[in-house]
């Protein structure tokens, strides 16, 4: 039997096929059409989302039922002595709570570890990939917790949104506003910390606004993460809700910004694409936890 699971939800904006290849577990999250629910890339895809996303029907975004979340672990603790779960910050959800409140189950007490160290999307991913280095060097599942949780500041992402609509639907911003921006072309820049999703700027157009991202995470690599810039653990990452092509190019623009820095790109999670709509691209920094 092996010794930790590392495993997360599909707000990583990872597939269950995604994460096994990372050696990830992943819970597909659920989401509702009217009254009809479906499940993150397992009966509904990115493709079919937008779809109805933009053809106006309305969507929410649900928690994992209590018994969905057990059986999931059950499964895990099928081949391995404990799992690390890594789930959607509590900040932006609550089935993050919810899982902490599972794992004090005599069940799974002392067999699961919930981390809750704010994180989303592919900023999620670099964590779970961290997670996974730290299995490796053999540390424990609740040390491993301990070390995610202390430096979950560590991180920063932007995102630019192409559309004002569904921050006006999700209630952040008013109809006036909206209308207003609209006829403006203003494309909000969010700025994605831990527990958190706030307005950042506003700027006249895409391009603006992706300049204004580089040169926003520029200064953080100069001045907020400095230190570990300078020693190579400063890494880079790229999550947009953008079509593939459009993805591509916003990551070579990323990496033309950044000469021989790698950039980690993945989808923002529809969870997130609830509130930021089709085309949205962001750009952000995660840094290697300190042992």
């Amino acid at each position: 039997m092996h010794s930790i699971l590392v495993a997360t939800d599909s707000h990583s904006g990872l597939s269950p096929e995604a994460g096994k290849k990372l050696g990830v577990s992943v819970l597909p999250m659920p989401f509702f059409f009217g009254e009809e629910c479906y499940y993150e890339e397992v009966s509904l895809t990115r493709k079919t989302f937008f779809e109805r996303l933009n053809a106006g029907e309305t969507v929410s975004t649900s928690q994992p039922s209590p018994e969905a979340v057990m059986e999931f672990w059950r499964e895990g603790l099928k081949e391995y002595e404990s799992i690390l779960y890594v789930p959607m910050s509590s900040g932006l959800s609550g089935s993050c709570n919810t899982a902490m409140m599972l794992a004090q189950d005599e069940e799974f007490e002392g067999k699961v570890v919930v981390v809750d160290n704010g994180r989303v999307s592919t900023p999620l991913v670099r964590a779970l990939m961290d997670a996974l280095e730290m299995v490796e060097e053999g540390l424990s599942a609740e040390k491993i917790k301990e070390v995610l949780e202390a430096e979950k500041e560590k991180m920063s992402i932007y995102i630019a949104v192409e559309t004002l609509e569904f921050l006006q639907k999700g209630g952040r911003i008013s109809a006036t506003t909206a209308a207003l921006g609209t006829m403006l072309n203003i494309k909000p820049i969010l700025k994605l910390g831990t527990n958190l999703l706030e307005t950042y700027k506003k700027s006249r157009g895409m391009k603006k606004a992706k300049k204004e991202m580089l040169e926003a995470i520029q200064y953080d690599l100069e001045n907020t993460f400095k230190e570990y810039h300078e020693r190579g653990e400063a890494y880079l990452l790229a999550a947009t809700s953008a079509n593939e092509e459009e993805t591509a190019a916003w990551v070579e623009e990323i990496k033309e910004a950044f000469p021989g820095m790698d950039v980690l790109a993945g989808n923002l999670s529809l969870g997130i694409c609830c509130h930021t709509g089709e085309g949205a691209l962001g750009v952000g920094i995660s840094c290697r936890p300190r042992r």
